[in-house]
């Protein structure tokens, strides 16, 4: 049998239980079961206490990951980002299709997208970003009860191989910490106009 010590030897890939080393290291993130097993996700109608998007308003910023708040919507931080800094801009209504805001809604949703961008560029330095929203489940909406416009900063090579080969995320900052930074660097005046 190889000595696992040794690594001129090969390390036997056979190990019957959970966690036994085989040669491979792992990042663990078992917090994506949550996601995975559709925690939080409200039904395709369900406005209030069913919608993570209409719960988050009324909790403390920190506690919500709320970065900023304007008149008809307000930016979170995604609980299972794609990059450090990813940033959602809602609106409080709870409304699905990007057709249904009002003009107010769509004003402030473009312009507090643009102080994220801004913030972001401020705070974290990324090269580029990725905006959308995912209209309808086919298209890839988590939650298609309640829009959300994505926010994801982007640097060269942050699509690195564990995405692709361990379903995984390396991020550099906890949560907590990325929307306290991002919050102190928001405007003053809220950045909802623009």
């Amino acid at each position: 049998m190889a000595d696992p010590a040794d690594p001129g030897d090969a390390v036997p890939l056979t190990h019957g239980l959970a966690g036994d080393p085989d040669g491979y290291e792992r990042l663990w993130t078992p917090h994506r079961m949550a996601y995975i097993g559709g925690q939080d996700k409200p039904a395709d109608d369900a406005p209030g206490d069913g919608c993570p998007f209409c719960r988050v308003p009324g909790l403390p910023d920190d506690e919500g990951l709320v970065v900023a708040r304007g008149a008809v919507a307000f930016v979170v931080l995604n609980l299972y980002p794609y990059n450090a800094g990813h940033l959602m801009v809602c609106p409080y209504r709870h409304v699905a299709d990007y057709t249904d805001l009002t003009p107010e809604e769509v004003v402030e949703v473009a312009a507090l997208t643009r102080t994220a961008m801004r913030t972001l560029r401020a705070v974290h330095g990324p090269q580029g970003f990725n905006l959308g929203m995912n209209q309808g489940q086919v298209a890839g909406a988590g939650i298609q009860a309640h829009l959300h416009q994505h926010v994801v900063p982007r640097w060269g090579g942050d699509a690195n191989f564990l995405p692709i080969v361990a379903s995984t995320r390396a991020l550099p900052e906890v949560l907590g910490d990325t929307r306290a930074r991002l919050a102190a660097a928001w405007p003053a005046d809220g950045g909802t106009t623009c």
